[in-house]
């Protein structure tokens, strides 16, 4: 699986989410622009010791994901989406899309795969959750309906 983001704008965000892919296997992808130089020291200390544990792709626009991923299911996480990302079955070449913390998904994006818009269910008057947690609840969601294979295919077995 893969996770994208579109744009992020803040390290520590960007440093957990790192995190989160190298505890799981998830393949990073960071389209550019970035808020932040990845000389960050707080994208490194969010990320801690794990750097050499995920696969960081950067593209210049997200065409290139689009591009380089033709063929894969995309999933676009906003809070404008018109479903739930529990209504989905994910395979395990899925790419995970989540926007800038301060705009999501571009609109233009967001038009172009309507039908592949999903969002986290929460109260009305709430405008988002932050980033990072919303990578981890998607991310946890699709590994679970694989059964965490990709997990037991590094090594971890005490799932039961």
């Amino acid at each position: 699986m893969h996770v994208v983001l579109i744009e992020p704008e803040i390290p520590g965000n960007t440093g957990n989410i790192a995190r989160l892919c190298a505890a799981t296997g998830m393949e990073l992808h960071l389209v550019k622009p970035l808020g932040f130089s990845t000389d960050d020291k707080y994208l490194k200390r969010a990320g801690l010791d794990y750097w050499h544990l995920v696969k960081v792709h950067y593209h210049e626009n997200f065409d290139e994901v689009l591009a380089a991923y033709r063929g894969c299911n995309f999933y676009y996480c906003s809070t404008k989406a018109p479903r739930s990302y529990t209504s989905v079955t994910f395979t395990q070449d899925d790419i995970l899309v989540f926007g800038k913390e301060t705009a999501g998904i571009p609109e233009s994006i967001l038009k172009a795969h309507w039908d592949s818009c999903v969002r986290i269910p929460m109260i009305e008057d709430a405008r988002s959750l932050n980033l990072s947690n919303s990578v981890a609840i998607v991310a946890y969601e699709a590994l679970r309906q694989l059964g965490f294979e990709q997990l037991k295919q590094a090594g971890f077995d005490h799932l039961d």
